[in-house]
């Protein structure tokens, strides 16, 4: 089979067991009574949505293991780059999964302390980091756009990658707050990745990302407005962990910034409304992250989220044309 139809097949493989798998998971979280808890100070129109069945990142990252391991056998990946890549995104949507289970089993919007969480978070982040420093010939190379070279982090990359890792994957679980948003950013910004993958020479790292963007496409058959079901932490970290780790074996990781430019504006938004709330005693935005912002101010959660859509695609259009001229 030729790259493109092996590539293709795993995209198709990861959509098609994606609608199927979160086919599957729906009525069980119904029945155990896994239905998300909804903040009381959140817009009035989400107090709807209490109940709804959550965790579905199980049957997203489930998808997305399938099919990007088929995609690698497809292809004739390597199997150890590929397992690392999973396991990230697992580790990492296992952290998201301990957080919903305890909300959901305790009947309430807390889950695991911040602490614990970081912990986690950083650990499994730093076993990347040695990964790709001591078992594959990235070394400590990281691609600086516009200089178009490699250059060499040290002792700095394992903090680098920390960062990136953590920083990245907190701030997609942000951005998990309207149906079908953070199914369909991560979509389309794993999409892009895998054209930068391409361009990079790294295959695994565009196969996984083809399985993931699968995945995450045929979740929203589910999760489009109005959902049928939620991802949960165990999906919005496991996808973003996953993401990363993958742009991290591109060694491209100074783009994810500018494709995944809605997960920057996400997270910055919440800095912004705590430091800004702590020091002068005002809110700067209605709500944050900051999709509640344009929600909050009578913009309809349909279009937010075509809003968003669109900006991660313009966004990734910008990545891509700063990454061809490098």
């Amino acid at each position: 089979m030729d790259n493109g139809a092996g590539m293709f097949l795993t995209l198709a493989l990861g959509f098609a067991a994606a609608v199927v798998f979160t086919r599957i998971e729906i009525p069980i979280l119904k029945k155990k009574q896994f239905g998300q808890f909804i903040r009381e100070e959140g817009p009035r129109s989400h107090m709807a949505k209490q109940g709804t069945p959550t965790m579905g990142g199980v049957a997203i990252y489930g998808a997305v293991i399938v099919a990007a391991l088929a995609g690698a056998l497809i292809m004739g990946q390597k199997a150890g780059d590929m397992g690392v890549i999973i396991l990230s995104g697992a580790l990492f949507g296992l952290i998201g999964f301990l957080d919903d289970y305890i909300k959901v089993a305790e009947k309430h919007n807390l889950g695991l302390r911040a602490w614990q969480k970081l912990v986690l978070q950083i650990l499994f982040s730093v076993l990347l980091a040695f990964y790709v420093m001591r078992f594959t010939d990235l070394g400590t190379d990281v691609w600086i756009p516009f200089l178009n070279r490699d250059v060499d982090f040290g002792a700095f990359y394992v903090p680098f990658i920390v960062f990136v890792m953590v920083a990245m994957t907190n701030s997609v679980n942000l951005n998990d707050g309207l149906d079908g948003l953070c199914s369909g950013c991560t979509a389309i910004i794993s999409l892009f990745f895998v054209a930068a993958a391409l361009h990079f020479g790294s295959r695994v790292s565009a196969v996984y990302l083809l399985a993931l963007a699968g995945a995450c496409l045929g979740f929203l058959v589910w999760n489009h407005h109005p959902a049928r079901i939620f991802m949960g932490d165990t999906g919005s970290m496991a996808l973003g962990a996953g993401l990363t780790a993958a742009v991290v074996m591109t060694k491209a990781e100074l783009l994810i910034p500018i494709a995944g430019f809605v997960y920057v504006m996400e997270s910055g938004s919440v800095i912004i409304q705590v430091v800004s709330f702590q020091t002068r005693g005002k809110r700067v935005f209605r709500m944050s992250p900051i999709h509640h912002h344009f929600e909050m101010g009578g913009m309809k959660e349909t279009n937010v989220v075509f809003m968003f859509w669109g900006i991660a695609a313009v966004c990734c259009a910008a990545a891509f044309g700063i990454m061809m001229i490098g």
